[in-house]
C-alpha cells in the first residue's frame, strides 16, 4: 500500500509532478497530512485520510475544516521530540505501508527542516520499504546496505537523460554498482564527502544501482531542468 505524506513546504502544481515523475502518486494511496500540509491535498487532488500534528501551521480554523469533513485528526503537543512530518511517516508505516512518497518536504523557507526531512529517508524501518522525497524538480532516496553483507539494490525508473547522483551518508560507499547510467560503476568504493557520485546521467527508461556497505542518497534530476 502506498501512503503520501504532505508536509507543509511549498510544493509545484500537479501537472508538473506528473511529468517529471509519471505515475508517482497511485490512484488508490492513502494520504496522511502533516500539520500544514493539510493545504497541499486540495492543489495535488490529493484527499486527506489522516491529519498529524501540533496545529500550529494550520491553526484552528483549518482543524475545525477537517473535522466537519469528517477526517482522523492526531493533534500532539507543540514541544515534542519528533517533527510533524517525523510523526507523518510513523503513522503511515502504522498503516501498513509498503511504499512512503513524501511531498511539501523540499520546498519550506527552513533549510534546517529540509535537511531534517532529508535525513527522514534514513530511518531505520523505511529501509526495508519504499521510500521518497518527491518535487516537480528532485526525486529523493536512500539506499542502504544490510549488515550481513548481502547488496541493497534499487531501481531506477526515469527519463532518458535524467541525472542521477550518488552520494554517501554518514561512511564510504562500498561495493557500488550501476547498470543503466552513463558512467558506470562496478564494485566501487564512493569515500564520503567526496563528489565522484555526483551528476551521472539516466542511459535507458530503468536503471539499477547496487550497494555491498554503507548507505547511499540516491538524487535524480529530471532532463528537462
Amino acid at each position: 500500500m502506498q501512503v503520501i505524506v504532505l508536509a507543509d513546504g511549498a510544493v509545484a502544481p500537479r501537472d508538473r509532478i506528473d511529468a517529471a515523475w509519471p505515475g508517482w502518486a497511485h490512484q488508490d494511496a492513502r494520504v496522511v497530512a502533516a500539520d500544514g500540509g493539510a493545504r497541499n491535498g486540495p492543489s495535488l487532488g490529493l484527499p486527506i485520510d489522516r491529519w498529524v500534528g501540533d496545529g500550529d501551521s494550520l491553526g484552528e480554523a483549518g482543524l475545525e475544516a477537517l473535522r466537519r469533513a469528517g477526517i482522523p485528526i492526531e493533534l500532539t503537543p507543540a514541544e515534542k521530540d519528533e517533527s510533524d512530518t517525523e510523526l507523518a511517516v510513523l503513522a503511515a508505516l502504522a498503516m501498513g505501508a509498503s511504499e512512503v512518497v513524501i511531498v511539501g518536504g523540499l520546498g519550506g523557507p527552513r533549510l534546517d527542516h529540509t535537511l531534517a526531512n532529508v535525513g527522514l529517508l534514513c530511518l531505520p524501518a523505511l529501509a526495508a520499504i519504499d521510500a521518497r522525497l518527491v518535487a516537480d524538480d528532485v526525486r529523493l532516496r536512500v539506499l542502504t546496505a544490510g549488515d550481513d553483507g548481502g547488496r541493497a539494490r534499487v531501481d531506477l525508473e526515469g527519463g532518458v537523460g535524467d541525472l542521477v547522483s550518488l552520494l554517501p551518508i554518514g561512511a564510504d560507499a562500498e561495493g557500488v554498482t550501476t547498470e543503466g547510467l552513463r558512467f558506470a560503476l562496478h564494485d566501487e568504493r564512493l569515500g564520503l564527502g567526496r563528489t565522484r557520485g555526483l551528476s551521472n546521467v539516466r542511459q535507458s527508461a530503468l536503471a539499477r544501482v547496487a550497494l555491498r556497505r554503507g548507505r547511499l542518497l540516491v538524487v535524480e534530476v529530471p532532463a528537462r531542468l
